[in-house]
């Protein structure tokens, strides 16, 4: 079957994706689809995945750690007092993607979230996690969805609360990415239960 589950060296099956590089093993096994909580936490992922967007998720990974640097380690309360300066220098970092409008997301996002009160993120996103037993094991990429209903009730939750660059797919990679759903292939030796 086309995207099932395959072999890696290490003789263990994973997601086809997770083979294309070292990278993608580590982060497949021991990151994706792994709950997290905490709102600096989701704020990370929420702007990294914001600036996946057009891109490959690989771009991102890679630079990860310029990101931290250059974010304040995504702490809500430091993004959101950066600066005229602080922008400029951003657009200027050769360790992070400079895409204009998705620093000054990244930045507008910082300053509403840290008007929400400690926790809301994360019961919000929480909030839009579905039944896992309400979908069965995707048994190849193609049965991964870009898109869920749910995704596209977060992306409007977070847009009406004064969020960007949060449309569904990205809503939906979001959850992917911090465990609200297991996209891990049902053969897969990552996936949960």
């Amino acid at each position: 079957m086309s995207g099932a589950a395959i072999t890696g060296p290490d003789g263990r099956l994973r997601c086809p994706w997770a083979l294309s590089t070292e990278d993608y093993v580590a982060y497949h096994d021991e990151e994706w689809g792994r709950p997290v909580h905490g709102d600096d936490a989701l704020f990370e992922r929420l702007s990294l995945e914001a600036f996946q967007s057009g891109l490959s998720w690989i771009t991102i990974l890679r630079r990860r750690t310029g990101f931290r640097a250059a974010f304040a380690d995504f702490k809500i309360a430091s993004v959101a007092s950066f600066t005229d300066e602080d922008r400029a220098r951003l657009l200027t970092d050769p360790g992070i993607i400079r895409n204009r409008a998705k620093i000054d997301a990244t930045l507008a996002n910082a300053r509403v979230l840290a008007e929400w009160a400690p926790g809301e993120l994360d019961e919000l996103i929480w909030s839009y996690a579905p039944d896992p037993a309400a979908r069965p094991a995707p048994m190849a990429l193609g049965d991964v969805p870009a898109v869920t209903d749910e995704s596209t009730a977060l992306s409007k939750a977070l847009k009406k609360r004064g969020l960007r660059f949060v449309g569904p797919t990205t809503a939906y990679a979001l959850m992917q990415a911090c465990g609200l759903v297991d996209d891990h292939l049902a053969d897969c030796t990552a996936r949960r239960g």
